[in-house]
């Protein structure tokens, strides 16, 4: 097999029989340099396939004008929303971005955390992944000076810009409308206590049935990874018990959905029976049977205030502003999976 080497600016130059210098000012377009051998400059960039190393530039220049962004997955409507958007807002700028997903894996995420270092990208904007404990990786961005700006996921202890919905009063708005439905006893298939935003939905869960005089039944409160068999496993777990719930809050619409799919195999119906909520407003759940309603995470403004909090942040290095908490409220969509009918 034939190894081809990268053309550099040497290679031109010592077809043009000029100095690397030279060239190199011709590329940048140097007012220093004749239009005769730019001209020629690029005719034989174009014939050996010239690329520019742009991590070459960047280190010379102190500025790549790349953005990384780090999520958890891709395949959710949620992430890929906030991603078009950031692009959107960035792009306008300037800026292109590089997308990197950590699959839920802590390991994965730090290896992103390190090509996007090495890249010398300008900024990083995150969600983090399920199995993050450890901050280190996210500290070394911050003792690098890179602009850091944690989205949906994210914690305080790191004291950086945070952008996401409050998911303490998420919970609550959901518990609230299944009690007004006539339910009793709430199960909750949660995310991790360990990550913020699942602990902070936990907490919302346990103090609105302390709310509505509602026993608090550990057997009814499960901690998961909130994919689609979680939901699968969990559900049926919850059927298992002696005292079934006769609602279950999921802190994800995958696993809301995993949920779904055994209640119907169960011939359960939903929601008389057994209502169901879900987490993220993902498009299947206006799609499936029953419809699942689910909490909408406002995904389009989340990507526009995550972009523009970087740009605040590298248009003013100068100024030390106070961080930038912005906590959206929450929406509740309300669809068939919840709507007890009443007799």
């Amino acid at each position: 097999m034939i190894n081809k080497k990268k053309t550099t600016i040497k290679d031109i130059a010592s077809v043009l029989n000029i100095s690397p210098a030279a060239v190199s000012k011709a590329l940048h377009d140097d007012s220093r340099i004749s239009t005769k051998t730019k001209e020629a400059v690029k005719k034989v960039a174009k014939e050996l396939n010239y690329q520019p190393n742009h991590l070459a530039s960047a280190l010379r220049r102190g500025k790549s004008n790349l953005v990384g962004v780090i999520v958890p997955r891709t395949n959710s409507n949620f992430f890929s929303s906030v991603i078009q958007n950031i692009e959107e807002v960035l792009n306008k700028e300037g800026y292109n971005i590089i997308i990197t997903q950590s699959n839920e894996s802590y390991k994965k995420e730090c290896s992103n955390i390190d090509t996007l270092l090495f890249t010398q990208v300008d900024g990083i904007i995150a969600s983090m992944a399920n199995e993050t404990i450890s901050l280190d990786y996210y500290e070394k961005v911050k003792s690098k000076g890179i602009p850091l700006i944690l989205f949906d996921r994210g914690e305080n202890d790191l004291n950086v810009d945070y952008i996401g919905i409050n998911d303490y009063e998420s919970s609550q708005m959901i518990v609230e409308h299944l009690v007004e439905q006539g339910c009793k006893r709430i199960a909750h298939i949660g995310g991790y206590r360990r990550t913020r935003i699942f602990n902070n939905r936990i907490k919302g869960y346990v103090d609105a049935l302390k709310k509505y005089d509602l026993p608090l039944d550990e057997s009814l409160l499960i901690e998961s990874s909130l994919t689609l068999e979680d939901g699968r496993d969990k559900m049926m777990q919850l059927l298992n018990l002696k005292n079934r719930p006769d609602a279950v809050y999921v802190a994800g619409d995958y696993a809301a959905l995993g949920a779904l799919q055994i209640l119907n195999e169960n011939n359960i119906n939903i929601p008389n029976d057994i209502a169901l909520i879900g987490f993220g407003n993902e498009p299947f759940t206006a799609m499936v049977t029953p419809t699942i309603t689910s909490i909408s995470q406002h995904s389009t403004e989340i990507g526009k205030l995550a972009a523009l909090t970087f740009l605040e942040r590298v248009n003013n290095p100068e100024i030390k502003q106070t961080l930038n908490k912005k906590i959206l409220d929450a929406e509740l969509i309300v669809r068939d999976s919840s709507n007890v009918k009443k007799l």
